[in-house]
């Protein structure tokens, strides 16, 4: 018999796109939740290459991009051990799953996206059936797993309560199939916000090199960016992200950064000296982006580590995948070669 300390750990999806760097909003805002998540979770984190493909990519730089990204994971404190990592393309059933939950979506639902509208106008010479879609790819990548949580931001949000309604819809039609997943939102979540704009999100995308902070900056760019960074002229530091949105941004970003709450952070910055919250926030950082850097720029040298990773985890995910495409197959009256595969 086994051990009644062996629970069941609840499960946990998320992935990231390998388009470009992530940003330091990725890592406080999603990555170092990952990390944590991975102790008391069965983990499955994505590299999302399928996603990507809505916009045009070149072939060469995504596929350095795909490794880059893993390496990144890795770097950031995700343990292949005590997770699964893996790359979405490397397991054909997100794509599979996908056709078939998009008989299940209703084209309304897809219109309402906001961020369809969004990518659509920034977009517009290349408006394509998979931006449209791209929600349903994003509810394959949840269901085909059983997931019970995933960590969402405020612009995922539809995304995930899409999922949910899709997976109703389908269990309320062929019964219990899928897991109706959770949103998974830190309490300790970091709103970081552009350095130049602080009411708007810190992106990758950002015009200005001066507005977000990479995970793979060096001390002397990071320490630039901070010292440059949009306060105002009040000369008071306070937690006002309505008045004072650049003020508040570094705080947040100095609390996350160190562990310590808003109400230290007032109080540690007392002083209301904005030269003195721009410096030691720097540091805060730069004290977690380095040892991520050193640890990138090992990894990324060792390509044939970093594809036995991904080559496991590819092979755990698929494993797992076919287990419920055969479920859903099954549920729905495609007839089953799969035979083999049926518990």
């Amino acid at each position: 018999m086994g051990s009644r300390e062996e629970k069941v750990r609840p499960i946990v999806f998320s992935g990231a796109q390998p388009t470009g760097q992530l940003t330091l909003g990725n890592y406080l805002g999603a990555l170092s939740h990952w990390v944590a998540m991975q102790e008391d979770h069965d983990a499955l984190f994505c590299v999302v290459d399928l996603h990507a493909l809505t916009i045009r990519q070149e072939p060469e730089v995504l596929r350095e991009q795909v490794l880059s990204l893993a390496a990144l994971f890795l770097a950031c404190g995700i343990d292949p051990e005590k997770s699964t990592v893996f790359v979405q393309s490397h397991v054909p059933a997100h794509a599979e799953l996908a056709w078939l939950l998009s008989t299940f979506t209703q084209m309304g639902e897809l219109e309402r996206m906001t961020q369809f509208k969004d990518k659509a106008l920034r977009h517009r010479q290349n408006v394509n059936a998979g931006l449209f879609t791209y929600p349903v790819l994003m509810a394959a990548d949840i269901l085909l797993y059983g997931t019970h949580r995933v960590p969402v931001g405020e612009d995922q949000k539809q995304h995930l309560e899409l999922a949910r309604d899709v997976a109703l819809r389908f269990n309320n039609l062929y019964g219990p199939t899928f897991e109706i997943p959770e949103p998974f939102i830190s309490k300790g979540g970091a709103r970081v916000k552009d350095l130049q704009e602080p009411t708007k999100k810190m992106s990758k995308t950002a015009e200005s090199e001066l507005a977000r902070v990479m995970l793979l900056d060096d001390a002397q760019a990071i320490m630039k960016k901070f010292k440059k960074a949009v306060t105002d002229s009040l000369a008071h530091i306070a937690d006002d992200e309505s008045g004072q949105p650049g003020v508040t941004n570094l705080l947040n970003i100095w609390g996350a950064a160190t562990g310590r709450s808003m109400e230290e952070a007032l109080a540690h910055f007392s002083h209301n000296q904005y030269g003195k919250l721009k410096v030691e926030t720097a540091e805060a950082v730069i004290a977690i982006l380095e040892p991520i850097g050193r640890r990138y720029r090992e990894l990324n040298t060792d390509r044939s580590y970093l594809w036995e990773v991904l080559q496991a985890g590819a092979a755990k995910a698929r494993e797992r995948a076919e287990g419920m495409m055969v479920r859903v197959m099954d549920r729905i009256g495609l007839p089953l070669e799969r035979q083999r595969f049926r518990g």
